[in-house]
Formats: C-alpha cells, sequence, structure tokens
C-alpha cells in the first residue's frame, strides 16, 4: 500500500497547485532560434503599454544592439510604453572569459543612454549573491503587453542566430493577461522595490563591497518569494502556474520538480544541456525506472556545450567542464546499462556541428509540462534564482505543438544504447586528460560541478 499512497500524494501536489486558465489557442510554440529572433522584434515594435526584458545578460554585440535600438525606437514613436530591463549585474559588469576586461555589456547601456538623451529605458543590474558564482539572475521570461515570452536564452548573437552559429533553446509565447500582470508584480515587488538594484546605464557603478548589505537583504527576501495570483483553474482545463525559487530548502520550483518526476504513470522527459544532476533527482529517475515507468533524458553532446573549447583554441579550466558532464553521463548509464538494454531508459545527444545546446525542461505523460532556464544541476538548485511555468494539459489541447518541439529536438539527436559510445576520461586530449586527473585527486571537481 505504500508505493500508490506516494504516487498519489505527489500527483495530489500538482493538481493542489493554484492555476490560471489558460487559451490553448494563445499558446504559440516556435522551433527555431531565427523565428524566435524575429518574432520577439515584432513583439517589440507592436507593444502598446509595457515591455519588461528579464535575462542573464543583454550582450554588447549585433543582436544585442538589434532589440537595444528596437527598444529605443518603440519608447521614441510611443513615449508612455513601460519598457524596463533586468540583467544580472555581475555579468553586466564583465566580459566574456579571456576576454579585454574593459568590454563590458554596460559599457553599451551608458552608449546608448549618452546617445539617446531625451529617452529613458532603465536597465537594472540584479545582484542576487554578492559574487558571481555564488548566485546570479536566472529568472527567465519577457512581458510584452500581456504576452509572456518564455525562453532560456539571453539575448546575443549566438542565442538568437543572428548570423552563422546558433544556440538552441525552447521558444515559447503564451498570452495571459493574469500571468503577465503577477510575472510584472513580482519584479516590481521583489526587485524595483529593494535597495539591491542597480542601474546600469550610468557611467560608473556601486562596488560589490559598498552594497553588501543590500545585497545580502535582497537575497534573503527572495528566497521567500514567488508569484502571486488568484488562480481558479480546475484540474479538467488548459492550465499555467509561473513558479519561482531560490535555494536548496525553497518549497516552490525545486519541490515541484520533484512531484513532477514522482507523479509521471508512463512516460516523462527531460532535456538539459549539462548533465550535473543533484543526487535528488539521480534518486526520483532510478526509483521510477524501478517501478517501470520509461525515462528519456536529451543531453547536449560535449562538443555541444557553450563551455566547450576546440582543440585549435586556447585552453582554460571552463574547457574542461563539459568533459566531467561527459564523465558523469558515461558513469550513470553504466551504472543503469540493464534499463537501456530494456529501452526503458533513454538517452540522446543532440549534436549539429559546431552549433550548442540550451534546452531545459520536462515532459510528464502528454499531460503536465515544465519550461524553465533551470539547468537541472547543483547550481541551479541551491545558487542561482531560478523559475518556471507549469503547464497541466489534461485535455491534451496542446500535445501536437508539445510533441512537435520534441520531435525537432530529436531530430539532431544519437541514440546511445550502450555507455561504451561515451568516450572514455583516458582518451581526452592530453590536457584534457592531465587537468581532470588533477581536480579529481585532489576532489576539486566536486567544488566545480556544484558552482559551474
Amino acid at each position: 500500500m505504500r508505493i500508490p499512497f506516494i504516487r498519489y500524494n505527489h500527483k495530489k501536489q500538482l493538481e493542489e497547485f493554484a492555476k490560471i486558465p489558460q487559451q490553448a489557442d494563445q499558446y504559440r510554440i516556435v522551433y527555431d532560434p531565427q523565428t524566435y529572433r524575429l518574432a520577439l522584434l515584432d513583439a517589440i515594435d507592436k507593444a502598446k503599454k509595457r515591455i519588461y526584458i528579464v535575462a542573464l545578460y543583454l550582450e554588447q554585440d549585433e543582436a544585442g544592439t538589434e532589440i537595444l535600438k528596437a527598444l529605443y525606437d518603440a519608447k521614441q514613436q510611443r513615449p508612455n510604453l513601460d519598457i524596463k530591463i533586468f540583467v544580472d549585474w555581475h555579468r553586466a559588469q564583465r566580459g566574456r572569459i579571456g576576454e579585454d576586461k574593459s568590454k563590458t555589456n554596460a559599457r553599451i547601456y551608458y552608449q546608448f543612454k549618452q546617445e539617446n538623451p531625451h529617452i529613458d529605458i532603465p536597465i537594472y543590474g540584479v545582484p542576487v549573491n554578492h559574487r558571481e558564482v555564488l548566485g546570479v539572475l536566472h529568472l527567465k521570461g519577457f512581458i510584452i503587453d500581456d504576452t509572456v515570452i518564455y525562453s532560456g536564452a539571453s539575448i546575443n548573437n549566438v542565442y538568437l542566430h543572428k548570423f552563422d552559429k546558433y544556440r538552441y533553446d525552447r521558444y515559447h509565447f503564451i498570452t495571459n493577461k493574469l500571468m503577465a500582470d503577477s510575472m510584472v508584480d513580482y519584479i516590481d515587488t521583489y526587485f524595483l522595490a529593494k535597495n539591491g538594484l542597480q542601474r546600469l546605464d550610468g557611467q560608473t557603478h556601486k562596488t560589490r563591497k559598498q552594497i553588501k548589505p543590500e545585497i545580502k537583504s535582497l537575497r534573503q527576501q527572495l528566497m521567500n518569494a514567488n508569484y502571486q495570483y488568484t488562480g481558479d483553474a480546475d484540474n479538467q482545463s488548459l492550465s499555467v502556474a509561473p513558479i519561482s525559487g531560490l535555494g536548496r530548502n525553497n518549497n516552490l520550483l525545486n519541490k515541484t520538480i520533484h512531484h513532477l518526476i514522482n507523479a509521471t504513470q508512463q512516460k516523462i522527459v527531460f532535456c538539459t544541456p549539462y548533465f550535473n544532476l543533484p543526487n535528488i533527482l539521480v534518486r526520483d529517475i532510478i526509483r521510477l525506472l524501478r517501478k517501470g515507468r520509461q525515462v528519456e533524458i536529451i543531453i547536449g553532446d560535449k562538443t555541444a556545450n557553450d563551455f566547450y573549447i576546440p582543440e585549435d583554441k586556447p585552453f582554460n579550466i571552463s574547457g574542461g567542464l563539459p568533459y566531467l558532464y561527459e564523465i558523469n553521463l558515461r558513469n550513470f548509464i553504466e551504472r543503469l546499462q540493464s534499463f537501456i538494454d530494456k529501452e526503458q531508459l533513454i538517452i540522446r545527444l543532440w549534436k549539429d556541428g559546431e552549433q550548442t545546446y540550451h534546452l531545459k525542461g520536462i515532459w510528464v505523460d502528454e499531460e503536465w509540462y515544465l519550461i524553465t532556464g533551470n539547468n537541472l544541476n547543483p547550481r541551479a538548485w541551491r545558487l542561482d534564482l531560478e523559475n518556471g511555468i507549469l503547464i497541466h494539459d489534461p485535455n491534451q489541447e496542446l500535445k501536437d505543438q508539445f510533441n512537435k518541439e520534441l520531435d525537432t529536438i530529436r531530430e539532431k539527436t544519437t541514440l546511445v544504447t550502450h555507455f561504451q559510445q561515451i568516450q572514455a576520461s583516458q582518451f581526452y586530449p592530453n590536457h584534457v586528460h592531465k587537468l581532470i586527473k588533477r581536480l579529481t585527486r585532489i576532489r576539486v571537481d566536486r567544488i566545480i560541478k556544484r558552482l559551474l
């Protein structure tokens, strides 16, 4: 009697979650980054009342400049348009790893401000922790009028496929006034009302030391924050529910993911770019497999990881991460090879030339879905400010769109049927093999996998 009770409890937790009614014809998924970029620009151009952009970063490249210019043009044409931009405070004030430290994203924000002194579009930095390695703004979702545009993608050339390279993600357009209002209210309540928030479009910025107490206060507030709304949808109709979470013990996003996995009756599908699952999720997956459920995991090949450094490029320690994740994957598959042999555990590796993979999310029984920026790794579980949207589709009104999304993802994947298909560490390039061996010997690899 123990197992049925546990299974019902997880499903009951999902069913009792406050949810917002959603019209199926107001939910649209696009399936490639170029279409997404054009749809985003079109939404900005047609905006009438508000544009809230929330992203890890808005980069100082052609795509970032294109989006900023579109926002400034929209504000110039419609001065009453409420436009605000929120990015991670730390990320905006440093260059890319290995680049000139003076080439920061904040620099272009200031330039736009100087070139358009009559237009005020505030760009705020959100410091989720006092150091970037200990937590960043990983919240997702652009709110344009009454539409929530939800993707794991930040704003730059690669995420928006401006030129030859792209980073593959998910792209959902959800028109729902109540949900859009709740997401704006969250920002107004937990970001704009707090002293820790800092504008980045000025010439100078406060130091981390100067705002250390404000950062601490902001993080404490965010650990108990969630979206506020009146959820009156029943469990017989299509609904959505925005969820946020910060910290390992949050009762919101982390627990929702846990309930989703354990409520699975037939099949669950995961997408994650970094195979570095928290222990609780590994245990949940093994429990499902032992119950006879089917589990499919779609991961990026190590060469499709955004930390991957080709052998002809200068190497640094971050370039070792894709190899650490691959070691995790090989060990995981070897441990559960018997379930792969029974075609109960399905592992797919995504690869498309030199392109990169950034998909996250969960599909359960063609009834429950989670779109999220959460990487399903220890960092997301403990350190970063994350969110997601839970979709309940009991009548399968969105089934075709979600299945098409999955089919499109699978098109560029290879099925892994044995752990020996995954390269063993002894065959890594010599400099990588030495790094992994050194990190493992002093156990630094465990710390790195928790923080990156």
